[in-house]
């Protein structure tokens, strides 16, 4: 029976992987993004754009057509986020409010909200993206490493009050996701150890199975090309 999937961030790059890896799979796919419109369309998914997953009530609005034209929500993928590299000297301080709204906030206020639906589920799953560099923050990356640590602390937590449910709830940590943006801000990089995105969403797919009902609270290190 094919699931109700929701995929935020589902415009970007990360986000049609993993959109793609499910609608493969043969589940029902929304993609819930801030952008207006998605830079690729994907056959058979809904698609919810200019949504501010910062703000309950059109969060609350958007979940509302999922579960009216998939039935419900079976799993939940929190790829909505943000980077930003800046030293605190030279840096702004609202960079730090910033990246904690668009990393934390944004997965905290959707899956609060989808809580209910994903308990449901015979299988719920919640999978987030945490950060590898949110392990051991180098230099520039104190804004950003300090929200994706929430996020991991939000998995952590998460994973514990939801123990007696059916729903789990995992995190992976990627190092570098080979995108255009990552390859034009770091144009002498190696890429060919970075993780590529159809590789980091193979392993979002085995969390979100029912295979994967044992793992919950987990962070995974992503850091292979694949």
């Amino acid at each position: 029976m094919a699931r109700s999937v929701i995929v935020t961030g589902g415009f970007g790059v990360l986000g049609q992987a993993v959109t793609q890896a499910f609608t493969a799979n043969g589940d029902k796919v929304t993609r819930i993004d801030f952008a207006q419109q998605p830079h690729a369309a994907i056959e058979g998914t809904l698609d919810l754009g200019g949504i501010d997953l910062t703000d309950a009530e059109s969060t609350r609005d958007a979940l509302a057509k999922v579960v009216e034209t998939n039935g419900g929500i079976d799993v939940l993928v929190n790829v909505a986020g943000g980077f930003t590299w800046e030293t605190l000297e030279g840096g702004s301080i609202a960079s730090w409010s910033k990246m904690h709204a668009m990393n934390v906030m944004t997965a905290a206020t959707i899956t609060q909200l989808a809580l209910a639906e994903l308990k449901k589920s015979k299988a719920g799953r919640i999978v987030n993206i945490g950060a590898g560099g949110a392990v051991k923050a180098g230099m520039g990356m104190g804004a950003y490493a300090a929200s994706k640590a929430g996020v991991h602390r939000l998995t952590e937590a998460l994973a514990e009050e939801l123990a007696g449910s059916t729903v789990t709830v995992n995190a992976i940590l990627p190092s570098i996701i080979d995108t255009p943006t990552n390859r034009a801000d770091m144009p002498d990089a190696d890429v060919s150890t970075w993780v590529r995105p159809e590789s980091a969403a193979k392993v979002i797919l085995f969390l979100a199975s029912e295979e994967a009902g044992a793992v919950t609270g987990a962070l995974v290190p992503v850091t292979r090309g694949g």
